[in-house]
């Protein structure tokens, strides 16, 4: 059956309207204060290409968390399962800074989407390529075909001021000979990667690899299948912080949300989406984000369930 998307976003965008709280941007990095809660934006992309979209869905935003997919793709790409030697595929339960695990699990991250495992993959990213944050932006400048996508150089600087808990991280997986490159180092490519300014349009169209099983959007096969279901899969079950069970529960697809208030999202042999709220709750997932999924996949009855 013929799916038009069209009436489907217009029908969110409406619901989303009429949201009464919205929740709060992140704070704990100044340059993403002063977020307005209010606005939405959110993009559909089918496997050629065609990008549906409502709202802001063209208007570039902090991507913060949503890269680190796309870091670990490329990490994954080159490494092969080798990288699973250094961090797990687990859901942490804890908040997506917690120091507490690293301790007792001798400094191997649970999963990828953690501050820590996001580490960990730049790190191994950046031992590989010699830039990590570069090759992350150059990707999604191809895969969206977007080539005026930027880092944000205020965003960056915010954090790298105020990154004490992940430099707390990342030193102390260094002393347990899990961080390859000097701290310093890879604290500038972290952040500068997190900083990468991109829209839902964008982001939904750099994310069709992985409902494609791999495969660029210029044909070329960036993972084998089962990398590329291995991503999805820690995708559903880690890629919302530590409420990744509730946003599994609601929405019924790999995603992978970020402070920023983005979130992307991918029906394997389908479409890819990607929704903006700055707005968030309280672990750090936007509120009109995970609101709008849990609609499409409701009335469009497309999800992995």
């Amino acid at each position: 059956m013929l799916l038009t998307f069209e009436p489907v976003l217009a029908r969110i965008a409406e619901e989303i309207e009429g949201l009464t709280d919205r929740g709060l941007p992140a704070d704990y990095i100044p340059a993403l204060a002063g977020a307005d809660p209010a606005r939405f934006g959110m993009a559909v992309a089918e496997l050629d290409g065609t990008v549906y979209g409502v709202g802001e869905w063209r208007q570039p935003f902090s991507t913060q968390s949503v890269t680190k997919v796309f870091s670990l793709a490329l990490a994954l790409a080159r490494k092969g399962d080798a990288l699973w030697d250094h961090v797990g595929r687990e859901p942490s339960g804890n908040p997506f800074n917690s120091l507490v695990q690293l301790e007792y699990e001798n400094g191997i991250p649970r999963n990828p989407f953690i501050n820590a495992g996001a580490l960990v993959v730049t790190d191994q990213l950046h031992r590989i390529t010699g830039d990590a944050s570069g090759v992350t932006l150059d990707f999604l400048r191809a895969e969206s075909g977007n080539r005026d996508l930027v880092i944000d150089r205020e965003v960056a600087e915010s954090e790298t001021a105020h990154g004490d808990r992940n430099a707390a991280l990342a030193y102390f997986m260094a002393s347990c000979d899990n961080i390859a490159n000097p701290v310093p180092t890879l604290l500038r490519e972290y952040f500068r990667q997190c900083a990468i300014r991109a829209s839902c349009a964008d982001l939904a169209l750099a994310t069709a690899f992985l409902a494609r099983h791999g495969l660029r959007a210029d044909g070329s096969r960036l993972l084998t299948s089962s990398q590329a279901k291995q991503i999805n899969a820690v995708m559903l079950t880690c890629g919302a912080y530590d409420a990744a069970g509730d946003f599994a529960h609601r929405v019924g697809l790999p995603g992978k949300s970020g402070v920023g208030g983005g979130i992307i999202a991918v029906v394997p042999g389908r479409c890819t989406l990607c929704v903006w709220g700055p707005g968030l709750d309280a672990r750090g997932n936007s509120v009109a984000g995970v609101t709008a999924l849990d609609r499409f996949t409701t009335l469009t009855g497309l999800s992995v369930f």
